[in-house]
């Protein structure tokens, strides 16, 4: 039986279909679902504006009211988040409508946040959807495969896959049930990387530097940096700045936390 918050935001986005495509899984996935899985939490809110503290509130309201979390960690949070829900599906109009809505300063990420709310502001859902799928789904293959073991070893599902996969059973991070993409996915990473940053994940401060310098900063500034520069990417080389800007502030920032 699903529960409350799945509900809503299943009639929030239209059926069950529409919730599906918004967020870049199967129908059947959705289908399965009894509430909405911790690391689609995110991305679910994006898409139909349900907020996460209603569709999972055991997982964000009783924390909100115990430990209020550090601002500068709360907008780490949201900015991988945001990236989290951009690469795993096109945003709706919706969000291109937020993110339209941004504003920059004159900092690299300042002005990265501005170049994406221009993106916006001037992008068409149906053109931004396409390009999401020529970049990285394909017929066959998309343009790009934002996959670390892709960009690692030069192969999916290699040992950097493996390694992740010890590594988030050990902290206690469940892959999501009948979620098909591998979970070194980037997407499903900075979904992993924005729990950190919120205080979802019960761990401490170094298993999340530990972390993101073994399955993140190795790799994702290249992913990030290849859809800067892909020919065909409009409304994606925004985001591809963005995440390049954003990384590397978190590199050089878990640089001097050592």
């Amino acid at each position: 039986m699903r529960d409350d918050g799945l509900d809503r935001a299943i009639d929030a986005a239209g059926g069950i279909a529409e919730l599906a495509r918004k967020i870049g899984i199967s129908q059947p996935s959705v289908s399965n679902w009894t509430k909405v899985p911790a690391q689609r939490v995110i991305a679910v809110e994006a898409a139909t504006g349900v907020r996460r503290n209603d569709l999972r509130p055991d997982l964000y309201s009783e924390q909100s009211i115990a430990a209020p979390i550090d601002p500068v960690d709360a907008a780490r949070a949201q900015e991988y988040a945001l990236l989290a829900t951009l690469l795993s599906a096109p945003p709706s109009r919706r969000l291109l409508d937020q993110l339209a809505a941004l504003t920059g300063d004159p900092t690299p990420l300042g002005r990265a946040h501005a170049a994406l709310a221009d993106a916006a502001a001037n992008a068409v859902p149906a053109k931004v959807e396409r390009e999401y799928f020529d970049l990285f789904v394909g017929l066959g293959r998309g343009e790009l495969l934002p996959y670390a073991s892709y960009y690692l070893t030069g192969f999916l599902n290699e040992r950097p896959l493996s390694r992740l996969r010890a590594d988030m059973a050990a902290l206690g991070v469940e892959r999501i049930a009948n979620n098909s993409e591998p979970e070194d996915h980037a997407a499903i990473l900075c979904e992993i990387m924005s729990g950190f940053a919120d205080g979802n994940f019960d761990a401490p401060p170094t298993a999340q530097r530990a972390f993101f310098e073994k399955h993140v900063s190795p790799w994702i500034g290249r992913l990030f940096a290849d859809m800067e520069s892909t020919e065909n990417a409009r409304f994606y080389r925004a985001v591809g700045a963005l995440g390049r800007a954003f990384i590397e502030i978190e590199t050089e920032a878990f640089t001097f936390a050592n």
